[in-house]
């Protein structure tokens, strides 16, 4: 196990109706005048909106509210939000929504403190975020894991040539406290539940395989959240409304991105970078992407740790092992396509909507945003090797 060093910032308020302790919890931690940042409406449809406001009217506090973030959540937003915040002094930023609210709540806090372009986060990755706004998050969709994570991911949109698809991040980022109620979530369509589904399982996937020995407590961790996500998923999917199903799903979500399962142990990444190729492209669902390029990743690298695909397939599928390490090995990865199909998600980029011919131009641009790789640490990806991965995946 390596070395390591994690503060838990978040506070978490979860349950039934927690969104109605908006208001006190933005009191408790300072706030003065606040932006509330959300989507495209669904959060004004249910009603939420209105509650939340509600709630921050009657504890006497100031707002200016900044809707409009789409999927995949792109800089026009987040430049438009960091001018309104300094016009208006704002001095507190509350996502309400789900990863992609609550990331370009990030970049909007990140950019007000910035004397320069907020992009210079993305651009130069190693730049941690350090000092920003508060940030504060009403939860919709469990998947992101960003209502307790360090991390944001902003499409670039201006300035010409193809999406840059770019994550960022650091301490001053993650959020004081995140009110996470399940039944927000009864709402959502089945896809995107297993989106979310799909999102949260590729965290655990991207800390899990890892190079690090001796890691029996995280390992443990990983295969426990995995196993929940492997229980209560499909029955989240399939009943919508059943509260401990959605329960479960929307703390693992949390779980799975708040640092605690990638204690000590190295991280990989490559998958997400993958991936991040696609959604820029076609605007795809980013745990639906994830649903394609991860077993592709796996069958790729599997051989770099066989034992520990063996025990991934044994641990969290229940597969058993035959004696032949390669065999049992792939039928674990198999088991992962067979899962995220089961639920409903695409596993080859027919499915996806993406394109073979496009391979040539995903690689270009991933090596522009990655400056030429390689990527990833439990196999170092070279561009040709995340060609051969987007190769598997388009079987």
């Amino acid at each position: 196990m390596n070395n390591f060093n994690i503060k838990k910032h978040t506070e978490y308020y979860f349950g039934k109706d927690a969104e109605a302790k908006t208001g006190e919890m933005l009191k408790k931690y300072g706030a003065g005048k606040v932006l509330v940042h959300y989507g495209m409406g669904s959060v004004i449809k249910s009603g939420l909106l209105g509650r939340v406001e509600d709630s921050i009217k009657a504890a006497g506090i100031a707002y200016v509210t900044l809707g409009g973030v789409v999927p995949n959540p792109v800089d026009t937003l987040v430049y438009e939000g960091i001018e309104l915040c300094r016009k208006e002094g704002v001095d507190f930023i509350l996502a309400v929504g789900g990863g992609s609210a609550i990331d370009s709540a990030k970049a909007i806090a990140a950019g007000v403190k910035h004397d320069g372009d907020f992009w210079d986060y993305f651009y130069d990755q190693k730049v941690s975020m350090t000092d920003a706004l508060p940030v504060a998050t009403v939860l919709t969709i469990p998947a992101a894991g960003s209502e307790g994570s360090t991390a944001t991911v902003i499409n670039k949109v201006t300035g010409g040539g193809p999406v840059q698809k770019r994550g960022g991040g650091g301490p001053g980022v993650v959020p004081v406290f995140s009110l996470l109620n399940p039944e927000l979530n009864y709402t959502l369509p089945a896809f995107q539940t297993a989106c979310g589904i799909a999102d949260m399982m590729s965290h655990i996937f991207e800390r899990y395989f890892t190079n690090t020995p001796d890691v029996e407590i995280s390992d443990r961790l990983c295969e426990a959240v995995l196993l929940t996500c492997i229980k209560c998923g499909p029955i989240a999917v399939k009943e919508p409304e059943n509260y401990a199903a959605r329960a479960n799903i929307t703390w693992a979500g949390t779980i799975a991105h708040d640092g605690t399962c990638g204690v000590g142990r190295e991280e990989d990444w490559a998958s997400h970078d993958i991936e991040h190729e696609l959604s820029a492209l076609y605007d795809v669902a980013h745990g639906a992407g994830l649903a394609v390029i991860f077993p592709a990743w796996m069958k790729y690298v599997y051989k770099q740790d066989v034992d520990r695909f063996v025990c991934f397939a044994v641990n969290v599928w229940g597969i058993e092992n035959s004696g032949n390490k390669e065999e049992t090995a792939l039928k674990g990865i198999e088991a992962v396509k067979n899962f995220f199909k089961s639920i409903g998600l695409p596993t080859n980029f027919a499915e996806l909507g993406a394109k073979k011919e496009d391979i040539g131009k995903l690689v270009e641009v991933l090596a522009i945003n990655k400056k030429g790789g390689p990527i990833g640490s439990f196999v170092k990806l070279t561009m040709d090797d995340c060609r051969k991965v987007y190769e598997i995946a388009a079987e």
